[in-house]
């Protein structure tokens, strides 16, 4: 299934995001900038449904950013652990889905999870479960209050 992206001003992304990133890396590197991706998920609950946004944040190194975003809802319910493990798992999958290309073009990428460290948070709860669902797959890993990719992008799309 082709999920919908689209830029932080509300432009659609019309091509698959594996071509839209490339084209956005190689639009980059060619003005000189060096890059760093960061993927995360944020979700919020609302009623019935849960929102979901995933970003994939491009850090221009000392000159600014953007980001690709994809939104979704669903009516399924999750307790506090599911719902941070669902984001991780959607954070995983683009980050799959992409890490050949940021290896091609020698793009640094973290995966960053709405997950607080401080074991007073109930997100705590699913942070073992993440980091090592993170970093069993080769990615690096950022929690809160260094996940600013899930914690302060996702999160303003989804508030």
């Amino acid at each position: 299934m082709q999920l919908k992206w689209r830029k932080f001003n509300g432009d659609p992304i019309d091509t698959p995001i594996i071509e839209a990133v490339e084209n956005a890396i190689k639009r980059e590197t060619a003005k000189g900038f060096r890059l760093k991706v960061c993927i995360g998920t944020d979700s919020q609950v609302k009623g019935s449904e849960t929102e979901f946004a995933t970003v994939i944040v491009f850090l221009r190194e000392g000159h600014g950013g953007f980001m690709f975003i994809h939104n979704e809802k669903t009516r399924q319910s999750y307790s506090i652990k599911e719902r941070m493990l669902v984001e991780v798992a959607r954070s995983i999958e683009i980050a799959y889905e992409l890490c050949h290309l940021f290896t091609q073009y020698d793009v640094e990428m973290e995966v960053h999870a709405d997950i607080n460290t401080n074991p007073n948070f109930k997100s705590n709860d699913a942070l073992k479960e993440a980091m090592g669902y993170i970093l069993g797959m080769g990615f690096a890993f950022k929690a809160k209050p260094e996940a600013f990719a899930s914690s302060s992008c996702a999160n303003k799309i989804v508030n």
